[in-house]
């Protein structure tokens, strides 16, 4: 009989409890506690969750990451609560991200507020996309998706169907939501494929002028 270990129980214990040494009543789920360390002793979910999430990150990496979320303008103090960091190191952070173009400062009577860069993160979602493989598919299915709506509804665009006389239902305002997220995604993806594109023509005509350098031919 082999007795060699399986390779996916190579790092099991080395010694195994024998018949004595096992309980006589079999466990039950209150026997077991699946959180025991830092978090121990932490009841509510979101403290838990907001305790694990300071334990794997940085407070600079949550405050980008709340940041990437920010849409509409917070106060430093609103994000710092959420980041689970000082109020002052949010504040310093984010006018740091501010100076990368990464946040955008607006300042008011009432305060001071931040916001994630809308051209910024737009510019690195569509960068993102460029390095799909299938940009193509995913943009023949966005069209046919717009197709869809267009012969479904005998309209070209969903803001026609918005200002129309005609009553729309739930099911129908919820066609057009989706339908406009189609129209949005397809020119994302198009700027994409742009991009990739000129990324390709740059990179062939890179390659041919390192042969052309490299030639033996062309040495003088």
């Amino acid at each position: 009989m082999d007795d060699s270990i399986p390779e996916d129980e190579s790092n099991g214990p080395d010694v195994y409890p024998t018949g004595n040494e096992l309980p006589d009543e079999e466990f039950s789920p209150d026997d077991i506690a699946p959180f025991v360390g830092k978090t121990s002793g932490i009841s509510d979910i979101n403290e838990l969750a907001t305790a694990e999430w300071k334990e794997s990150t940085t407070a600079d990496e949550r405050i980008r990451a709340v940041l990437k979320r920010t849409v509409s303008a917070k106060t430093a103090h609103e994000i710092a609560d959420t980041a689970a960091v000082s109020e002052t190191k949010a504040r310093n952070a984010l006018n740091s991200l501010a100076e990368e173009g990464l946040a955008c400062i607006e300042r008011t009577e009432s305060g001071t507020t931040y916001r994630r860069d809308p051209d910024r993160y737009l510019i690195e979602q569509i960068h993102r996309l460029s390095m799909a493989d299938d940009l193509v598919d995913r943009i023949q299915a966005a069209k046919g998706e717009i197709a869809d709506y267009r012969e479904r509804y005998d309209t070209d665009a969903p803001n026609e169907l918005l200002v129309s006389d005609r009553t729309l239902t739930a099911e129908e305002l919820t066609d057009i939501s989706h339908w406009r997220t189609a129209v949005r995604d397809l020119e994302y993806l198009r700027a994409a494929y742009r991009i990739q594109q000129a990324k390709r023509r740059t990179s062939t005509s890179s390659l041919e002028t390192l042969g052309e350098n490299s030639d033996p031919a062309s040495a003088g």
